[in-house]
């Protein structure tokens, strides 16, 4: 796949510090509040941001990216609950598409996270860099790694019954705040992106005692993923 320029995106300073630190930057604009950072990182042209957490923030930076910026593909990475009980805290989910999990308008006759109106309520990644990222993550963390669907809502899930139900009625395999925006705006725009998300906490309720202990470990499986992919994209 022949990127010229990338758009990588992480949700929180933890989630983007370690590519801030490696990124040979030539030039920071901030536009709607959000700093882009443009550089090279790895000898690949890229453009890096902190989108803020919730979906608007990321929906806003997306498309900045993509009109101002003019990136041609996008990498979100960072960290994500997770709803397949296979799942183990530090394991990676590749995202085959995204869903809003927080869409519900099931009272008109709605499937839930159905898009009122519109012709698509999954938005599915680009095939080429799925497969990139799931074997750059094998190679790293073997046997660590899955495919699936990433929801996203604007909620901090934490608990037992929820995860249960986005797993069985969504078939989530992981839940974040921002991907399915992310997903969305490329979507419409026609850009390439896949969202990677290393696993913080369960999603369970015992996010009080693992998300922050976890996320500086799940946040560095993430980068080491974005960063071999870089490395890796011809």
């Amino acid at each position: 796949m022949n990127l010229q320029k990338i758009g990588l995106i992480g949700a929180m300073d933890e989630e983007i510090g370690l590519i801030v630190s490696a990124l040979q930057k030539e030039n920071t604009t901030v536009k709607a509040g959000i700093q882009f950072h443009e550089g090279l990182f790895h000898g690949r042209r890229v453009v890096l941001c902190k989108s803020g957490v919730g979906k608007v923030n990321a929906a806003v930076c997306t498309q900045i990216l993509i009109d101002r910026f003019g990136v041609d593909g996008i990498l979100f990475t960072g960290v994500a609950g997770a709803l397949d009980p296979g799942l183990n805290i530090g394991d990676i989910v590749i995202s085959t598409e995204c869903q809003q999990h927080d869409i519900d308008v099931t009272a008109l006759g709605f499937p839930k996270g159905t898009i009122p109106f519109s012709e698509q309520s999954v938005f599915a990644a680009d095939r080429g860099l799925v497969d990139l990222a799931y074997s750059v993550s094998e190679s790293l963390f073997p046997g660590r790694s899955v495919k699936g669907r990433v929801l996203s809502g604007d909620q901090f899930i934490a608990d037992r019954g929820k995860v249960i139900e986005l797993h069985a009625e969504m078939n989530g395999a992981c839940t974040e705040m921002e991907g399915a925006a992310v997903a969305q705006v490329c979507s419409m725009n026609e850009v390439p992106f896949v969202i990677i998300r290393s696993m913080s906490d369960k999603a369970d309720g015992s996010a009080h005692v693992n998300f922050a202990e976890f996320t500086i470990t799940a946040s560095k499986h993430s980068f080491m993923i974005v960063e071999e992919m870089i490395r890796s994209l011809e």
